[in-house]
């Protein structure tokens, strides 16, 4: 049986959480959860949590001196809230997470000078393992400016197709994507040559191309490779139209295995948005 999308007129993120440490790329992220937050009326809730050697003065200061800096930057309508914390990162996370319940965690990553791929630190791995909530990674030379530029309006979500059973997974994506000037979503799926889709998927796929419409405009897409990532990254060198990533974390499955994928490979300059399907 197909199912049907069942629309949440008054859905909104109310709060986003960043994670900080006071580097250009986890600043750069800072800038655009800021961006997000003002834009969809969210509480932005940055964090800073301290090592063993981590000087508390110092860190006051750099956190004073960013809130200072996206006021500045995003005016007064930017609802801002800054926490430092002590202790071990992902741990500490964790207890913030279970307060806060944050709709999004927005964190930054370091991309490879001249590669196609980057890896995506362990700590961004263990948070992505760790929580259900969506984790937007935001590479170095990622800028929220580029969402505002027509060429770069292609959102695509890469799926096996398999089951999705929390269908409140795509909202947070739904909402960001109309963020996007004139946004244009493709649901990308990787398999083998010569291969058939089983008709469960064939449903899967439709459902998903009518949880954002009539909204935005939804297309297919299928790749042919064997290996799934090696296939997403094949689009994107021959799309250069996209502007964000996103895929669906399960406990098991070809994407993201959620519980022991020590590394995921993705694009240098696009920003991915991590879902869980829990």
């Amino acid at each position: 049986m197909l199912k049907t999308f069942t629309k949440k007129q008054n859905y909104i993120m109310k709060t986003i959480i960043a994670p900080v440490d006071f580097s250009a790329i986890s600043s750069n992220a800072v800038l655009f959860a800021a961006e997000l937050a003002k834009r969809s009326s969210a509480r932005l809730f940055i964090v800073n949590v301290l090592q063993k050697d981590g000087d508390e003065d110092i860190a006051k200061n750099n956190m004073e001196m960013l809130e200072s800096h996206l006021r500045k930057s995003l005016g007064s309508e930017l609802i801002c809230e800054s926490f430092l914390a002590h202790g071990d990162l992902i741990a500490t996370l964790k207890k913030i997470i279970a307060v806060q319940q944050p709709d999004l965690i927005v964190m930054g990553t370091k991309g490879a000078n001249g590669l196609k791929k980057i890896f995506i630190g362990s700590n961004t791995v263990n948070v992505i393992a760790g929580t259900t909530v969506p984790v937007f990674v935001i590479p170095e030379v990622a800028r929220f400016a580029d969402f505002l530029k027509k060429g770069k309006n292609r959102i695509v979500l890469a799926t096996d197709l398999d089951l999705l059973e929390n269908e409140g997974s795509l909202d947070i994506l739904k909402e960001i994507a109309l963020l996007i000037v004139d946004p244009k979503v493709r649901v990308l799926s990787v398999r083998p040559e010569n291969t058939r889709l089983p008709d469960e998927k064939r449903l899967e796929r439709e459902f998903l191309l009518s949880v954002f419409e009539p909204e935005i405009k939804s297309q297919r897409m299928t790749i042919f490779s064997s290996n799934v990532i090696d296939g997403i990254n094949y689009y994107l060198d021959k799309k250069n139209d996209t502007g964000l990533l996103a895929m669906i974390a399960r406990d098991s499955g070809h994407l993201i295995q959620k519980h022991y994928t020590r590394e995921m490979a993705s694009y240098t300059h696009l920003p991915l948005l991590v879902l869980h399907d829990a």
